[in-house]
């Protein structure tokens, strides 16, 4: 590493990725079907202000996120569609693998984190697109909110 790097992957990401790399690339697919049930509901705030999501322009089903930063620690919301569930599957990673991180914790994610799990034999480019998607504007809106 030359030390110009500060890209680090936080725990709770590393962990997930490990689930998923130590998964037969068979069942890689059910997994993400695992964490398509586990997305958690908006808040309450959220859901009563939908203004303030923000549309993941690079998914093709309709997902909107909205990142929180209080006192240093980001909270990150996620809406996808019950009838697009890998899409859901990735929101569903990032909600849980970034709740609960520094700001500089979460703005450290390596941009390919998305490639990185395992599933680009088992889901489209698109897909993963979709999730880097998701990533990059939840690092932008942490960026903007620390």
């Amino acid at each position: 590493m030359t030390g110009m790097s500060t890209s680090r992957v936080p725990d709770t990401l590393t962990e997930i990725r490990d689930g998923f790399l130590e998964t037969p690339e068979a069942d890689r697919l059910l997994l993400l079907l695992e964490y398509s049930d586990e997305l958690p509901e908006v808040s309450e705030d959220v859901a009563n202000h939908p203004e303030m999501c923000e549309r993941v322009a690079e998914c093709q089903s309709p997902v909107y996120i909205y990142v929180e930063v209080d006192e240093g620690i980001v909270t990150m919301h996620a809406t996808a569609p019950p009838e697009a569930p890998t899409t859901r599957g990735f929101a569903s990673i990032l909600v849980q693998g970034i709740s609960g991180l520094t700001a500089d914790e979460v703005l450290a994610i390596p941009d390919d984190y998305p490639q990185s799990i395992g599933l680009t034999k088992a889901v489209s480019p698109l897909r993963i697109g979709g999730m880097t998607g998701m990533l990059m504007r939840a690092k932008k809106q942490v960026s903007q909110k620390r």
